[in-house]
C-alpha cells in the first residue's frame, strides 16, 4: 500500500508573477527545471569537483537508524574524509548521508557557482548555504524544517525521489511532540495502514529530481528524500513574509529546542516512550475527528 500521491507541477521556466500567484502565496511545491542552468555549478558541479574543492575536510555522517533518545536529532553516526566519502558514495550504495554541510565555508569560491532566485522572492537567509549529499538507497527521515523557511532545493549529479505533504497533515502523520519529525516507525515508500490507520487517506505529493532541477517547497512542508544516485543538493532559504510565521520559526528554534535537549538529556527513553505514544494519541484523535478537513 502507499500514500495516495499526486504528481508535482513542473515548468521549464517562470515570472514572478506566476510564481507569487500559483505557487508562493498558494504554498504548493513547483519543481523549475531551468533555473539552475545559467549557473556555473549547472556544468562544474560534480563528485569529482566537490572532491577537489573540500577533499580534506573531516565530515559528519548520518545513517537511517532510528534517533537515539538521549541525543540531539542531527547527533552524527560517523566520520570520514570528505574525499573518500564521495568514493563510498559513487561506487556503494549506502546509507550514509552528509546533512547540514556547509563545504562553502571551505571553499568560498563556491560562492560564485550559484545565484539566489531573487527574481522570484526576497528574503534569502544565508550567505553560505548548507548542502546535502547521500548514496545511492540512503533517505532523509520524513519531518519538516524547524526554522519554517521556504527552499529552494536545487540537486546535482544524479537523481532524487522526494515525497511531500502540506503542514495541515501533521497529526495524522504522527508528528513527535516537540520536534518537527515523525514517527520513525512505518516505511513512507510503504506505510502499513493497519498498524498505523492514520496515514490512510493522508495526501501527497511526488517529485523526481534529476540534476539541476530545483524543488520549491514552501514553508512547513514535510519532505522525504531518497537518494537513487549517490549525489548532492544545495538549500537556498528565504523568509516568510507572515509575522505569524516568523514568531513560529523563533520558537520552534529556541523555547521548543531547548526544552526538548532538556527533557532528552534527563528523561531520555521514558521521554521519547511518552512522546511516541502522545503523536500515535494524537493521530488516532485526528483519524476519527477526520482532521483536517
Amino acid at each position: 500500500m502507499k500514500f495516495d500521491l499526486s504528481p508535482i507541477h513542473i515548468v521549464n521556466d517562470i515570472s514572478k508573477e506566476e510564481f507569487e500567484k500559483n505557487y508562493l502565496n498558494a504554498r504548493k511545491p513547483l519543481i523549475i527545471k531551468n533555473m539552475s542552468k545559467t549557473w556555473p555549478a549547472y556544468d562544474k558541479w560534480n563528485l569529482d569537483y566537490m572532491k577537489s574543492v573540500v577533499g580534506d575536510r573531516t565530515v559528519p555522517l548520518y545513517d537511517s537508524s532510528k534517533a537515539d533518545p538521549s541525543k540531539p536529532i542531527n547527533a552524527s553516526a560517523a566520520k570520514m574524509k570528505f574525499a573518500d566519502y564521495v568514493e563510498l558514495i559513487r561506487n556503494t550504495p549506502t546509507d550514509l548521508r552528509i546533512f547540514l554541510f556547509d563545504p562553502i565555508k571551505q571553499a568560498p569560491k563556491l560562492l560564485d557557482d550559484y545565484r539566489a532566485p531573487k527574481e522570484l522572492m526576497g528574503g534569502f537567509l544565508d550567505s553560505y548555504p548548507n548542502m546535502f549529499f547521500g548514496g545511492k538507497g540512503s533517505v532523509t527521515f520524513l519531518h519538516y524544517d524547524i526554522d519554517l523557511a521556504h527552499i529552494f532545493h536545487t540537486h546535482f549529479n544524479g537523481r532524487k525521489y522526494v515525497i511531500l505533504f502540506e503542514n495541515k497533515w501533521k497529526e495524522r502523520l504522527y508528528q513527535i511532540p516537540y520536534a518537527t519529525y515523525a514517527l520513525e516507525d512505518y516505511d513512507v515508500e510503504k506505510p502499513d495502514f493497519d498498524k498505523f490507520p492514520a496515514l490512510q487517506g493522508v495526501k501527497g505529493v511526488e517529485a523526481f529530481l534529476e540534476h539541476g532541477d530545483t524543488l520549491f517547497m514552501p514553508t512547513g512542508y514535510w519532505h522525504w528524500m531518497k537518494y537513487l544516485d549517490g549525489s548532492f543538493s544545495i538549500s537556498l532559504r528565504a523568509w516568510d513574509k507572515s509575522l505569524a510565521v516568523k514568531v513560529k520559526s523563533l520558537y520552534n528554534l529556541t523555547l521548543q529546542r531547548k526544552f526538548d535537549d532538556f527533557m532528552k538529556a534527563n528523561f531520555r527513553e521514558k521521554y521519547m516512550t511518552w512522546k511516541e505514544n502522545l503523536a500515535i494519541k494524537r493521530a488516532n484523535r485526528a483519524l476519527a475527528s477526520q482532521l483536517p478537513y
